[in-house]
């Protein structure tokens, strides 16, 4: 896909430091022809095969999990970032994310199930492997015929993921390696023909990859099927590897590179994680919405109630952000990669480097989308109200689901510390300048404020300005927090969680107005309500900024300095015209009740 011509496109990271044109980020509004057609071939398709069969799912059918996967890669859906040379579609990072999303919203088990296999199932050899392991294995992945899994988790090694006590042992003919030790917590595992199997070699400091074939005849066992709160149709076991002979061939990437594929594996499986929660708000909303006009209390559909349209409101408002938010990272993403295919790198390379380039707003998105679809099931139970609780409605299940997400790829707290981790490593590696910009918001907060009335007559101007002061509560309290703790600011967790709220908050605040300002400027249909939905965020998300900050601030400062920072705070999240948020959710929930179906 070609770039736009002089389009400024960021460093990942540098959105806290740089303004972003509206017409620089990449919208849900600007699918092309080929998106639009896939986004409705995968609905059709969860439409036909996943949904219908909620039940069977739910009652753990690990042989229809198996048998719709296997329909999937028939009809392509496996092999969307798969390249063409083998067997793939090769279609772009934004079509890749966009199939993730979609496929997504039937039930948690198949989405579990589709994320191993494409994502860290798969990807790890298409970006890692040699030719010849590409040539051997990619294919069979992309078609389906053969499924993968991902073997990284042990008892003993979970968030620290390099603590692996599984043993490869080089053969005395230097021909294989003895893989033994144990993984838990394997997705796919029951019905996989391939993993991806992390292990050490000797005392070695990083793991080593390796691609290991499921074959019981070759001391492989598995555990039984995991009991789990949802995704109940997804095959999750435990699996023992007892002197399991494994090719020299089959050493993915080179010894100790293993620590580095996981790590690229699990910013790959953020930002698609993250759009796997898209849909399931959708559909969440949705269902909620139509239960909602169909119900009556007091001779009146509950739809029309205050204390229920704000419900909708919110969490329609979230699903708009996080899509909007997920496809400006996707599309910066997909152009670093266009680059550097440009620049002469190899399509590995150029993946792997783009990824990584914006692995800071993965983690934003992560945390931020996974939780937003928690909220968003809970909220749905609540308007359901005691149906909700029901295993007869999709709400239970729905919720269950969305659990898991905030664990796997990394739990939501180790997301939020590494992305102020990996923004603090970017400016000291002078990748982003973030001294500069901290530098000029302490001479701001010593400077005299100016007392004139800003022209806020265009539409949004208010709300960018007003983004643009959160960004100095950022740089005020992780630049004042990074000058007392220095190196150390890593150990004083509770402040870096502060400053990731921040952060995470800023991001989608700014990715939703800069949507809904591009659409306004295109007279986009329901541009109105994108700029409702925008307004209603950023309140609050000013909100919770000016909490995080201000215990960060009375947590870590003292005397003049902590007056100083609060009266800053409280200067940079002041609205010259505050929102009517009764009139903005009364505005949004009415659409979508009136559609009967999320819109947007």
């Amino acid at each position: 896909m070609a770039i736009q011509e002089n389009k400024n496109i960021l460093r990942g990271g540098q959105f806290l430091v740089k303004e972003t044109d509206c017409n620089d980020i990449f919208t849900p509004e600007d699918f092309s022809e080929e998106q639009r057609m896939m986004k409705e071939a995968v609905m059709e398709f969860n439409d036909r095969e996943i949904i219908i069969h909620r039940s069977r799912f739910e009652s753990k059918d690990f042989a229809l999990t198996e048998e719709v996967m296997r329909k999937a890669g028939a009809l392509g859906f496996l092999s969307v970032a798969v390249p063409e040379k083998f067997g793939g579609m090769g279609m772009g990072f934004v079509s890749t994310v966009l199939t993730c999303d979609y496929i997504s919203s039937g039930t948690g088990s198949f989405s579990t199930a589709f994320g191993a296999h494409t994502g860290i199932g798969t990807m790890p050899i298409t970006l890692y492997g040699t030719e010849e392991q590409r040539n051997k294995y990619v294919p069979k992945l992309a078609s389906g015929e053969w499924f993968g899994a991902y073997c990284l988790t042990e008892p003993s090694a979970g968030s620290d993921a390099n603590s692996g006590k599984t043993k490869a042992v080089l053969s005395e003919d230097g021909t294989h390696y003895n893989i033994t030790g144990q993984k838990m917590w394997i997705s796919n595992a029951g019905f996989c023909s391939v993993m991806i199997v992390f292990a050490r070699i000797e005392d070695d400091k990083n793991i080593t990859g390796f691609i290991v074939e499921n074959d019981a005849t070759n001391g492989i066992t598995m555990g039984e099927e995991e009991h789990k709160l949802g995704i109940r149709a997804s095959s999750t076991r435990q699996v023992f590897f007892n002197d399991t002979k494994v090719p020299i061939e089959n050493m993915l990437a080179g010894r100790g590179e293993g620590f580095k594929i996981a790590m690229n594996a699990l910013n790959v499986g953020r930002i698609k994680l993250a759009a796997a929660c898209l849909d399931s708000q959708r559909r969440i909303v949705s269902g909620a919405t139509q239960y909602a006009t169909q119900r009556k209390q007091f001779e009146t559909p509950i739809s029309e109630f205050g204390a229920i349209k704000a419900k909708i409101a919110e969490i329609t408002t979230n699903a708009f952000v996080g899509e909007s938010a997920t496809y400006r990272a996707s599309k910066n993403i997909e152009d670093r990669i266009n680059i550097r295919i440009s620049e002469g790198n190899t399509h590995q390379e150029a993946e792997l480097k783009g990824v990584e380039e914006y692995a800071i707003e993965c983690s934003i998105l992560k945390v931020a989308v996974s939780e937003d679809v928690q909220n968003c099931a809970d909220e749905g139970i609540q308007i359901f109200g005691g149906m909700g609780f029901s295993e007869d409605t999709p709400m239970e299940a729905a919720w269950r689901d969305a659990r898991i997400t905030r664990i796997y790829e990394g739990t939501n707290e180790i997301n939020r510390m590494l992305s102020v981790g990996m923004l603090v490593k970017k400016a000291m590696k002078g990748h982003i300048d973030l001294l500069g910009p901290a530098q000029a918001v302490a001479d701001d907060l010593m400077g005299i404020p100016s007392f004139e009335t800003p022209d806020f007559s265009e539409t949004l101007s208010e709300e960018k300005d007003m983004i643009s002061k959160l960004k100095k509560v950022f740089l005020m309290v992780a630049g004042a927090a990074v000058q007392k703790f220095g190196p150390e600011l890593e150990e004083h967790q509770q402040m870096l969680l502060a400053a990731s709220d921040i952060l995470i908050e800023i991001y989608m605040a700014e990715s939703a107005v800069l949507r809904a300002e591009k659409n306004t400027k295109r007279s986009s249909e329901n541009a109105n309500y994108h700029v409702a939905m925008a307004q209603l965020y950023l309140y609050n998300a000013v909100d919770i900024i000016e909490t995080k900050a201000k215990m960060a601030i009375i947590s870590f400062a003292e005397g003049d300095e902590q007056r100083m920072m609060l009266m800053g705070l409280r200067r940079y999240v002041k609205y010259q015209n505050m929102p009517n948020i009764v009139g903005l959710r009364n505005m949004i929930a009415e659409k979508v009740s009136a559609e009967n179906t999320y819109p947007f």
